[in-house]
């Protein structure tokens, strides 16, 4: 990402000079004499950053802090100043100056100051792109819910769409919290079934003799407490579809009764006489490896070829890591607007925690860590302090290894060179990770021979 930053100063030789100095930091750069070029630059350029003198002809650095606030709120202004005017600059900081310096201007005290004013701005444009990038992407499939860009779950989507239009039984595979119920919402949604009724079933959750009451009704005086007829989810997603979640959990006798659910289209109801004959699309999922079941004697073999006509395996959040930051970025915009924040988006270090952290529970553990770093920011940017510890503690597991015996030259150029590849070649990114300016970075490189 690379920034435009104004220059403004009547004396030729101070923003020429400033000019050329930040340009070899890597910024893109506009020079003006005095606060009416600026507002003209401003007007017609996108301008990220202004640093400013106080005292200028035709219009000062005050009455240009002042337009800049009142039509550009957010834009940060740095304020150079003689000392003869540092109350001056202590007033203009209150009206809204991000910091000032004094002159002569310390060229590396500035970089800093500048990468500083410019870290929130970075993040605010990285916060709205990634939510561009959500809105792009939810544009483009047609289940809007289901977020990401890598290829796994591009193939995901393709295999919903394709298979949602058919009668197919589908087996959702994957581990818990991949979100298998989503891929399942998606494929009743965009089949012909879906102004139709879509019943869920929790098999996990419910004992062996409710789970079968719960499937396939009652009669009256079926049981004790059956005290009038009672429609299975069977029944009542006639037409529609049902989802049986964590098919892998039933037992032998209920997994019979749906096979003959699946082969011949009815079933009678506990304790009833009566068939009961039904048209619905079963869609299930387990986070068990019911080969392996089978193999146990588990779970029945016919039942599992019933179900798995088409199987949609859904990938762990570990495998699809470019999706992290689109997932993040929409919890992210859910929970600020749910607890009523200002939150920018994330800084670069909290960022790479929720890259290095492994995710054992998936996407629903990342949901959960977005809003608990959402309540627990204090600022307008969630930092590793923000998040739960075990996945602060991540930020830190990026590490460049020494030898032991490594000389100090040594030791810093393969610091230079193993951040300048973590940052995929991007000189800025790299300047900032190590606290340097981008001329240091370019002098170094160029040290060590290599091509900048």
């Amino acid at each position: 990402m690379k920034f435009n930053l104004l220059v403004v100063d009547d004396e030729k030789n101070i923003r020429e000079g400033l000019g050329t100095s930040l340009e070899m930091d890597g910024y893109n750069i506009y020079l003006a004499g005095n606060g009416e070029e600026a507002m003209g630059l401003l007007n017609t350029n996108d301008i990220d950053l202004i640093i400013t003198d106080l005292r200028m002809p035709v219009m000062s650095g005050q009455e240009l802090l002042k337009k800049v606030i009142s039509s550009y709120p957010g834009m940060p202004v740095i304020i150079l100043t003689g000392h003869g005017t540092i109350e001056t600059a202590v007033t203009a900081m209150r009206d809204g100056a991000y910091d000032f310096l004094t002159k002569p201007v310390n060229l590396d005290r500035l970089t800093l100051l500048v990468k500083r004013a410019l870290r929130g701005r970075e993040l605010m444009i990285e916060h709205r792109e990634l939510k561009a990038e959500v809105d792009r992407l939810k544009s483009k499939n047609k289940f809007s819910r289901i977020i990401g860009k890598s290829s796994s779950m591009m193939r995901v989507m393709e295999v919903v769409e394709q298979v949602a239009a058919t009668k197919a039984s589908v087996l959702i595979t994957g581990e818990s919290g991949v979100g298998k119920e989503l891929i399942a919402d998606a494929v009743h949604e965009l089949s012909d079934r879906k102004d139709k009724a879509f019943i869920k079933v929790h098999c996990a959750a419910l004992s062996e003799s409710l789970l079968e009451s719960e499937l396939f009704g009652h009669e009256k005086g079926a049981f004790t407490g059956a005290l009038a007829r009672k429609r299975g989810r069977f029944e009542l997603s006639h037409l529609g579809s049902i989802f049986l979640d964590e098919i892998g959990e039933i037992n032998q006798s209920t997994q019979i009764k749906i096979l003959r659910v699946l082969q011949e289209k009815k079933f009678e109801r506990v304790g009833g006489e009566d068939t009961v004959e039904i048209d619905t699309r079963i869609i299930s999922a387990t986070n068990r490896d019911l080969k392996e079941e089978i193999e146990k004697g588990n779970f029945r073999e016919d039942l599992f070829y019933r179900l798995n006509v088409v199987n949609i395996h859904v990938p762990p959040l570990r495998e699809r890591k470019e999706d992290i930051s689109l997932l993040a970025s929409a919890f992210l915009a859910d929970f600020v607007q749910e607890n009523g924040r200002q939150i920018e988006g994330f800084d670069h270090k909290a960022m790479l925690a929720l890259h290095n952290h492994g995710w054992p529970g998936n996407v629903r553990e990342l949901r959960n860590c977005i809003e608990s770093a959402v309540v627990m920011c204090k600022g307008d940017v969630i930092t590793p302090e923000d998040l739960p510890p075990s996945i602060s503690q991540s930020a830190d597991q990026d590490c460049i290894k020494i030898c032991t015996g490594s000389t100090l030259a040594d030791a810093e150029k393969h610091i230079i060179i193993e951040t300048l590849n973590s940052q995929k070649g991007n000189k800025s990114k790299t300047a900032e990770v190590l606290g340097i300016g981008r001329k240091t970075l370019h002098r170094k490189l160029g040290e060590y021979g290599l091509d900048i």
